[in-house]
């Protein structure tokens, strides 16, 4: 798309102090209040407090409705789908149930009390991941203790959360870039996608070639189902009511069909595909109370299960802060101020009650929570005409898609919630009884691509190989040698790389490190080997908004130097938000 400034654009594309920044002369990073203890707390419930009843009073619209429906599938699919991969994984400690308890647990929890309600929270792929490494490792000296040991991992866990939100340490997330950002949700489309592959290969090895191809082909066919679906959402074809209520309710329509095809009589039906395993309502998998009775476990092990609490932090410290970042992203026109220390704080409160009732440790929801936002922002399409140089009164019309206002409120999230609760009920577990395990493996590989296909990086590497009479003269990375662009790439996808190599060992335990090291690595490493121009149009901050930044001690420190970065950085952001119509909006709709 053309950066040329255009007098009609939205405020926000032509806002002058959204400049590119430098970590030139770090004095921000001695400014985050370390020694203040919970005062980044108290500001954060100061300054969000006021706006409570105008969180319930402002929901009362379609969007709301259209939001819990969407974000009830999107977030419980993938969190049952999780869960089938730990029960096969952990001695079938988890299983549905406790996916249910620990996805509504942390939804009451945030819906009522988070500072940021638009952050979606639940299971994730890589609790999933750290739960069976450490089940792995475990089951070598005594399995049986495994729950207990859970347990006083998430204590631990809990009890850093605390220190870190007391310490106002949630400062040092203003430094996270798109840089870190796109990387790590590259990390996790990965995941996604590899557990989907995993599902369907189990379920060739456990029921046979014809249950296997025949979750494949439904997996496969759902995915695409919802895909167009969504697609057809951010198109411009039929009216815009239509494909709205298309987009708003893909998954709605594709999972009842294809739950439904797995069912029709026939050799359909006696391909026997694996099922999703229920058992009693509102009880735990395991024939066990739901209190863990973790002060059985002996005092060695109580003091092993200190440093893998301290790698439960240090994920969900960088990957719920920035679910929250990207849940207010910059495409995202928010105007209510945010709270990351005392959603943090709550985040080692629900912790701490998921390790004793021994469900999943819910946290942030990098692919969902930007899903939560994009589905209660109202947009607006303008047809532009631009005058082309074939002569006097040609010109080209153009559908241009603006986000003009985001329902910012805690009634959606909080409904989800109840949903999910519903959902532990008796008649409601026998329905999910009858979906196939494919259908599962279909929402990885939705969830997955949707957080590699709109990618940075993606739009990076295409614009390499773009032929280049398509390309914009305009197009701010025209700026940057090809090289340049090349190596920026190759910086992120080794991050990457080196995530998902370690993912598939017994050292799995010790990703969240290299996820954390993403962050240093760009403030000290990318500067040595690009110029500041250069990195003015490669990277630039996740969220940008005045409202969310305050919570993290502000905006980092600009250079004074005027000129080139700015005005590079300016047209960056311009390009940005006006692809964000067609590339970051990937499962939204014309509205």
């Amino acid at each position: 798309m053309s950066a040329i400034t255009d007098p009609r654009d939205p405020p926000l594309m032509r806002e002058k102090s959204a400049i590119s920044y430098s970590y030139d002369n770090l004095s921000g990073w001695k400014s985050v209040r370390f020694l203040r203890i919970g005062r980044g707390i108290y500001h954060d419930i100061r300054r969000r407090l006021p706006y409570y009843w105008s969180d319930i009073r402002d929901a009362w619209t379609y969007r709301t409705v259209a939001s819990i429906i969407r974000m009830y599938f999107v977030n419980i699919l993938p969190a049952i789908a999780y869960t089938l991969d730990m029960n096969r994984r952990t001695g079938h400690f988890y299983g549905v149930n406790e996916a249910l308890f620990s996805s509504a647990l942390a939804a009451m929890v945030f819906s009522i009390f988070a500072a940021q309600p638009l952050t979606i929270v639940g299971i994730t792929g890589l609790i999933s991941l750290f739960n069976y490494t450490i089940y792995d490792i475990i089951v070598i000296y005594n399995p049986s203790i495994y729950p207990q040991f859970m347990c006083w991992v998430g204590i631990w866990g809990a009890i850093f959360h605390w220190v870190v939100a007391l310490c106002n340490i949630c400062d040092y997330m203003r430094y996270v870039t798109d840089f870190s950002s796109e990387a790590f949700g590259f990390y996790v489309g990965t995941i996604y996608i590899s557990k989907g592959v995993e599902e369907l290969i189990s379920e060739f090895t456990s029921r046979g070639a014809t249950a296997g191809y025949m979750s494949a082909m439904i997996a496969i066919l759902y995915f695409l189902t919802i895909w167009s679906l969504e697609k057809i959402g951010s198109s411009t074809v039929w009216r815009a009511g239509f494909r709205g209520l298309l987009a708003d309710y893909a998954y709605v329509i594709g999972t009842i069909f294809w739950v439904g095809f797995s069912h029709i009589p026939g050799p359909l039906r006696e391909a026997d595909v694996t099922r999703v395993p229920i058992s009693r309502a509102f009880y735990p998998t395991q024939p066990r109370s739901w209190l863990v009775p973790f002060w059985e476990l002996d005092t060695k092990w109580v003091f092993a299960a200190l440093p893998f609490g301290l790698l439960v932090m240090l994920l969900f410290y960088y990957d719920h802060n920035v679910s929250s970042l990207t849940a207010q992203a910059r495409q995202f026109p928010l105007k209510k101020p945010s709270g990351f220390h005392w959603d943090f704080f709550l985040l080692g409160c629900t912790t701490f009650i998921a390790g004793i009732v021994g469900i999943p440790f819910p946290n942030g929801l990098v692919p969902q929570a930007p899903v939560h936002t994009d589905s209660l922002t109202v947009y607006e399409t303008e047809l532009r005409i631009i005058p082309t140089e074939e002569g006097e009164g040609a010109e080209i019309r153009r559908p241009i898609v603006n986000a003009v206002a985001v329902v910012e409120q805690r009634i959606s999230h909080f409904f989800m919630g109840l949903t999910i609760i519903g959902t532990m009920t008796r008649p409601i577990l026998i329905v999910l009884h009858t979906m196939p395990s494919a259908v599962f493996a279909g929402v990885f590989f939705i969830v997955g691509w949707g957080s590699i296909g709109s990618n940075g990086i993606m739009e990076k590497a295409t614009h390499l190989v773009q032929e280049d009479r398509f390309i914009q003269r305009a197009e701010p990375l025209l700026k940057v040698r090809s090289r340049k662009i090349l190596l920026w790439i190759v910086c992120q996808l080794v991050g990457v790389a080196a995530c998902v190599a370690i993912s598939e060992t017994i050292a799995a335990i010790g990703f969240p490190v290299l996820i954390i090291a993403l962050i240093p690595f760009r403030v000290w490493i990318i500067p040595k080997w690009f110029s500041q121009d250069e990195i003015s149009i490669l990277d630039d901050m996740t969220a940008n908004n005045k409202a969310v930044l305050s919570s993290l001690g502000g905006p980092p420190r600009f250079p004074r130097e005027t000129g080139g970065p700015q005005q590079y950085g300016l047209e960056r952001r311009y390009s940005q938000q006006k692809r964000g119509a067609s590339r970051q909006r990937a499962s939204s709709v014309h509205r």
